[in-house]
Parts: C-alpha cells; sequence; structure tokens
C-alpha cells in the first residue's frame, strides 16, 4: 500500500479518534507457529503506534524472530468503527519507562486516585522495559458509513450487477 493511501486513510476522523484510544488488540505469530492475539495499551506518535511491555514478555521473542503484525482498533457501539492495521515492529530496549507508556490518553478509565496508583505501581515495578514501535504498511477504516469490510462491499456488488 503506498503511504500516501495510508496517510488519507489514517488521517479521517475516525481513524483519528480511534488511534486516540489507549488500547488495541495485537496480533503476531509465536515461536509455535501459532497466531497469538493480545490486548495492549498503544500510543500513536503521528508516524507509529508504540506499545510497551516487560523486558521479560514472551511475545519479544516472537517479535524478534517474526516482526510482522496487526493491530485492531475498534469500539464497542453500533455501529462499531474498526481500524485494521498491518506492519512491522521494531523493539528498543529502554531503561526506565518509556514516556509512552505513561501517556496514555484516559480512554481506558481510571480514578484520579486509581491512576495515582497505578503510577506508583509501574515506577516501582519496571527497572527497564521494550518499546515495541509499529509503522503501518497497510491500513482499513471500517466506519459502515462510507466503508464496509471487504466481504460484505463484494456482496453489494454482486448484488447490482
Amino acid at each position: 500500500m503506498r503511504q500516501s493511501v495510508i496517510d488519507e486513510i489514517l488521517n479521517r476522523p475516525y481513524s483519528q479518534e480511534l488511534l486516540a484510544r489507549d488500547m488495541a488488540r495485537l496480533a503476531y505469530t509465536a515461536l509455535d507457529g501459532t497466531p497469538r492475539a493480545i490486548p495492549i495499551s498503544i500510543h500513536w506518535n503521528g508516524a507509529e503506534i508504540v506499545m510497551c511491555t516487560s523486558t521479560n514478555a514472551p511475545k519479544l521473542a516472537s517479535l524478534r524472530r517474526n516482526p510482522a503484525v496487526a493491530l485492531t482498533i475498534d469500539t464497542e457501539s453500533h455501529p462499531p468503527k474498526i481500524l485494521l492495521l498491518r506492519g512491522t515492529v521494531e523493539l528498543d530496549h529502554v531503561d526506565g519507562i518509556p514516556d509512552e507508556y505513561m501517556q496514555w490518553n484516559g480512554t481506558y478509565e481510571m480514578t484520579p486516585e486509581q491512576r495515582a496508583e497505578w503510577e506508583e505501581n509501574v515506577k516501582s515495578l519496571y527497572k527497564s522495559m521494550v518499546r515495541i514501535v509499529m509503522t503501518p504498511t497497510w491500513v482499513k477504516l471500517i466506519d459502515f458509513e462510507e466503508t464496509l469490510p471487504t466481504a460484505v462491499e463484494e456482496l453489494i456488488a454482486r448484488q447490482s450487477a
């Protein structure tokens, strides 16, 4: 997919709304060759999606071996808004806690007290972390207004032919 198309899709209002969320689902291939899909916190910096994890996370060995991933960010309301992304990741070991990990946008709801306790626990637990940096190479926005899943688009096209 051309970068200009990726940029155009990612700059749409619904895409920006989804990229501002805190949680997504990351899919990757585990060392045993089977698929994995996990919830993970995300931070969009305008060009890349940054996810952070502990240095002993099992997914790191898998991502080193095969950096190809897929990411889904979606809503729980009707009609759903869904942003699908594919790309590769780079792993970056960081002393301390990466800024992106602490910059959740607040869509994952915590009271101020819960947030303060969470930050305290994070700072005491992690001496270093790994930034998982995804550069999108393919994207699709499904908003059920202007864009639909490909299979549904095909059915509609067949029906009108």
